[in-house]
């Protein structure tokens, strides 16, 4: 018997500034800030105390503290809430086998079949059983670990992410297969997962507001909008019941094996404009061994490598070049040096260096050469980032 799906996303409610209030008992009821303190730092969390006064994640903390400068503003510390994290997981796996990382402070559940093991004589149907164990998963959670939650239940992903939005602060969302298409009718089109800032735009100039625009398009809208339309029918109007789909890591770095579409890329703007070439040529090997991290992740090799650079007047420059296929940090590095030296023709102090691939490609099935230790010194890196984090180990000429 084919089971409902049912996908559950629990969403940490203001996650970072939960921890420092577990931390410290005085920020409770405050308005607090948790984010880069720089001149160029960005909001990680806010409060609702404070979202109320208008600051959001994502916002310069130059414009929060024009907005609440009476808030309480802390750094963001590394090391310190991914420990949380790992308690919420160990709570959530007592309800559900099926458990993936979305982000830190973000977790996908699948619940399909779960309502034959979790059932009560008292519930009207499946659906009543899992919405039931979500709200007692929920205040687990609270309990267990401190951390406020909420959750959104749907037939897919892109609906439970939805529905947690709606479910803050601190409740349950349940949208029931078939009703789908009603819940997210008069929704921005904002809200809907990868819709961004610049997308949002370009679907407002053209008159596309809600989502049920997008579900229900014109042939206008079809036209113009082909991608966008593609994923919110296929959430709004799910033919089959879709997988859980891939862990993601923290920070929205989405890297699904054996996708080689698109392109990936890492940032690093600096909290002062950099004069010296070191510090600028550390932060380009540094990059490249994240981005071909991510290829290996991936299961992919890249054949273009790109560098872009951003002075301090705010000029940005993109350079690229094409080479023999890899996955190697030490070739990626070498390659964007070689773009940064080319590139860099004005003696201004630099704002922000990246370093991107695409042309992204499977490697073709071929006999393992015993002779190579590459591939075994990098699978060793690997498993180490793999049990430990990322930032457990780094190559010896990434500082």
């Amino acid at each position: 018997m084919h089971a409902e799906p049912r996908i559950a996303c629990l969403d940490l409610d203001t996650f970072f500034v939960s921890v420092e209030r577990l931390l410290d008992r005085r920020l409770l009821g405050v308005p607090v800030v948790v984010g880069g303190l720089g001149g160029r730092g960005v909001v990680t969390s806010a409060s609702y105390e404070v979202r109320a006064l208008g600051v959001r994640s994502g916002m310069s903390i130059a414009d929060a503290r024009r907005r609440a400068p009476d808030a309480v503003y802390l750094p963001v510390r590394h090391g310190v809430y991914g420990p949380y994290a790992d308690r919420v997981r160990t709570v959530l796996e007592r309800y559900t086998p099926a458990v993936q990382v979305a982000s830190i402070d973000e977790f996908f559940l699948d619940f399909r079949g779960c309502e034959r093991l979790w059932a009560r004589p008292e519930d009207d149907d499946g659906d009543a059983t899992v919405a039931r164990v979500a709200r007692a998963m929920r205040l687990a959670v609270q309990v267990e670990t401190g951390l406020p939650s909420s959750v959104g239940l749907g037939s897919n992903r892109a609906i439970a992410k939805i529905a947690s939005g709606r479910a803050k602060p601190a409740g349950v969302v349940f949208v029931r297969s078939g009703r789908e298409a009603a819940f997210v009718a008069e929704l921005p089109v904002r809200k809907f997962p990868g819709i961004g800032p610049v997308a949002e735009r370009r679907l407002q100039d053209a008159g596309v507001f809600v989502l049920g625009q997008l579900a229900e398009p014109t042939d206008t809208v079809q036209r113009a909008f082909p991608e966008h339309v593609a994923s919110v029918r296929a959430a709004v109007f799910p033919d089959e019941a879709p997988a859980l789909g891939p862990d993601r890591p923290a920070f929205h770095e989405h890297d699904p094996h054996g996708d080689a579409h698109g392109s990936m890329s890492n940032e690093r703007t600096f909290r002062d404009d950099v004069h010296d070439p070191s510090v600028v040529i550390d932060q380009v090997r540094s990059l490249a061994e994240h981005v071909a991290w991510r290829a290996r992740k991936r299961g992919v090799l890249a054949r273009t490598v790109v560098l872009k650079l951003r002075y301090s007047d705010f000029q940005t420059i993109s350079r690229s070049r094409t080479v023999p296929a890899t996955d190697d940090p030490a070739r990626m590095a070498d390659v964007a040096l070689e773009l940064l030296k080319e590139g860099r023709t004005r003696p201004l102090p630099i704002r922000l260096i990246g370093v991107g691939v695409s042309n992204l490609q499977l490697p073709a099935p071929q006999l393992a050469l015993p002779l190579s230790t590459q591939p075994a010194a990098l699978s060793a890196v690997d498993a180490v980032r793999a049990r430990f984090g990322y930032e457990a180990i780094r190559l010896g000429r990434a500082r």
